[in-house]
């Protein structure tokens, strides 16, 4: 289904798939157009059907950021000719997505239909005037026509997410009283004009995609009625395309974190193709051929959007289309490459590619001779590494002294919500395969391989951080990976040491469902619901040493999920503490100088790893050595880190 095409009245997309919209951070300046272009020809290249570019605003007031891109200007009809080029030349269609920011916009002179602070927003915006209004539907028409000229096949015009056409549509941020305000007609008349004003600016081939949110999540957005009359009203102002909006920034529901079950908003598509007569693209959380094809199959979309997938696989169409689906280097959903970086301001790639948006600056050259490189250990940083060799033309053999690879992965992938990481495993297995690297499980390093091999990579990760209690009564802490693998029997008050990361996960192990539903998970989340999370046996508490919130160094867009989850589930949290000893009378504690023993049976350490470095302590020194991933420093280590130096060092080899 992905393969079919798709007819529209004046033009045709080659396949199903459109790679949604991402802001990278290369929009900015031009300085950076080479490396965009270079990132939107891989993802044409490797045979995605439609390609819809990051936001830039149509007018300065509606920018994301002070420095956040425009396009208003004949300079950026220049600029932007070459990505259209790129895209063209391989076969593949682009459209300029145009995003008005509205109260998200994050400087003084935002704009919104009524001066109602976001509350991830520290400045207030001010209320639009009609003159306002006016102008920015001119701008909106006057941003299309000159991205015509640049060659665009047509724009996507943001009317979702809650940015500033999305405020107009809702009474949530709409309480104006005026032509634009009060009734629904009057608050969707911005999105109906805009289109229109577009549609007349840009001849009858130009693709007009409309971003429609379907599901606002946030109390007093769109019904489900409004929606479809939203839809209706704006297929007749012009649309030719509908993309289907999930959840405003500011809702307090998971929409694209990879505790979302796969294709959970597929109903929502369907919805709205039920209602409208044009084509309808689904959206979040779909990352394979087979969840695509599904969703098409079933008639619940005529497309799919994968944004972060392509990404992780520019090549995954190509690759799915030449029957080589195992080889698709899948998006596992974890934010840490892509939007975490955006939202710092830092360049987006991808936690299982780092190549992504860094095409130019990463680039793997053939090696201009063979060397035999040993790899030692596989897990991701070793996998990684073994394969970015030997795709360079070495010849690379992989050892791990555990009969199983995966390392670190094999413990991610059993913690509810993170299952996807066993897609990541899949694809380094297949890629092995096909590199030709030999793997020898159960294999220990001894120092006369040295001795063998051109280069040796030591990948050897981390093993738990010891927790220095005292116990007695027969009891003990237990490590964080023993708990994971099932060794070790749990009471039902359960103390975790650690709010990091890994804290975090153990909560969601202890208390999550794995392989979650999309009911189970709307249920959840209270999404067209009343929320109802499952009561739970146990009383969990996590306990940490410092002061302050509990995973203030949580990825940025899924921190506030992970720590939402342990309210849920009534997780008490104890910050400033020292342990002191664990017998039968449960874990000794003081909380800033006082005393107190809670009544738990189980403690569970989660205080982070040391490095495994005995395999090379002495070998440090010698030119031939390298040393990645979590062996190299086990501090904050995360599989992003990990992949990306063993890149690094293959590109080095």
């Amino acid at each position: 289904m992905l393969e079919q095409k798709l007819q529209l009245p004046h033009t045709e997309l080659r396949n199903r798939l459109v790679m949604g919209s991402m802001h990278t951070g290369l929009e900015e300046g031009w300085h950076n157009r080479k490396r965009l272009r270079a990132f939107y020809e891989a993802r044409a290249k490797g045979g995605t059907g439609l390609i819809i570019t990051g936001g830039y605003s149509p007018n300065i007031r509606g920018k994301l950021s002070p420095f956040a891109s425009t396009f208003n200007s004949f300079y950026d009809v220049i600029k932007h000719k070459a990505y259209t080029d790129a895209v063209h030349q391989h076969g593949g269609k682009i459209c300029l997505q145009l995003l008005h920011a509205g109260r998200y916009a994050y400087h003084p002179f935002n704009q919104a239909p009524s001066s109602i602070q976001a509350p991830i927003n520290p400045y207030k915006p001010k209320e639009m005037s009609l003159g306002s209004i006016k102008k920015t539907i001119k701008d909106f028409a006057n941003s299309a026509k000159l991205a015509e000229k640049a060659g665009y096949d047509g724009v996507e015009i943001m009317g979702s997410e809650g940015y500033l056409i999305n405020e107009f549509m809702a009474n949530h941020t709409n309480k104006r009283t005026d032509i634009y305000g009060g009734s629904l007609e009057n608050r969707m008349r911005l999105a109906v004009d805009i289109v229109k004003a577009v549609r007349a600016k840009v001849s009858q081939k130009f693709i007009i995609v409309f971003r429609l949110s379907v599901m606002d999540l946030i109390p007093n957005g769109s019904t489900p009625d409004e929606v479809k009359q939203q839809a209706l009203a704006l297929e007749q102002a012009g649309v030719d395309i509908f993309n289907t909006g999930i959840g405003w920034h500011e809702a307090r529901v998971p929409t694209i974190a990879s505790m979302v079950p796969a294709g959970a908003f597929k109903e929502a598509s369907k919805r709205l193709k039920d209602t409208v007569s044009v084509p309808v693209i689904a959206v979040n959380r779909i990352n394979t051929p087979e969840i695509a094809n599904g969703i098409l199959e079933a008639g619940e979309s005529d497309l799919i959007s994968m944004a972060r997938p392509l990404l992780a696989d520019p090549e995954f169409f190509n690759k799915y289309a030449n029957n080589k689906a195992e080889q698709i280097n899948i998006c596992i959903g974890c934010n840490q490459g892509c939007l975490d970086h955006v939202f710092k301001n830092k360049r987006a790639t991808c936690l299982v590619n780092p190549q992504a948006a860094f095409e130019l600056d990463y680039s793997l050259e053939k090696a201009p001779s063979s060397r035999l490189v040993l790899v030692v250990g596989a897990g991701p940083a070793g996998l990684a590494a073994s394969c970015y060799l030997a795709a360079k033309g070495h010849k690379v053999t992989l050892i791990e002294r555990k009969e199983q690879m995966g390392g670190q992965f094999n413990l991610a992938m059993q913690v509810p919500g993170k299952e996807d990481f066993n897609h990541t495993l899949n694809y380094f297995t297949n890629e092995l395969k096909r590199l030709n690297v030999d793997l020898q499980l159960g294999t220990e390093f001894t120092d006369n391989m040295l001795n063998q091999y051109d280069d040796v990579v030591f990948a050897t990760g981390v093993r738990p951080r010891e927790a220095k209690i005292e116990c007695s009564d027969g009891k003990r802490v237990f490590a964080y990976d023993e708990v994971i693998r099932g060794e070790v029997e749990l009471g039902e008050k359960i103390a975790i040491l650690g709010a990091g990361g890994i804290g975090f996960d153990m909560v969601a192990f202890l208390s999550e469902h794995k392989g979650q539903t999309i009911e189970q998970f709307k249920t959840q989340w209270g999404i067209e619901c009343e929320a109802a999370p499952e009561k739970d046996n146990r009383q969990i508490y996590m306990l940490k040493r410092s002061a302050g919130r509990f995973g203030s160094e949580l990825g940025k867009t899924t921190g506030w999920i992970h720590r939402q989850v342990a309210k849920q589930h009534g997780v008490k949290q104890i910050a400033e503490c020292q342990y002191l000893s664990f017998d039968k009378q449960g874990l000794k504690i003081t909380v800033k100088g006082e005393e107190q023993i809670l009544d738990v049976d189980t403690v569970i350490a989660c205080i982070g790893q040391v490095s495994n470095t005995e395999t090379f302590d002495n070998q440090t020194e010698n030119a031939k050595v390298h040393v990645i991933g979590g062996a190299k420093l086990a501090a904050a280590i995360d599989a992003k880190r990990a992949i990306f130096e063993a890149l690094q060092v293959a590109r080095k080899i």
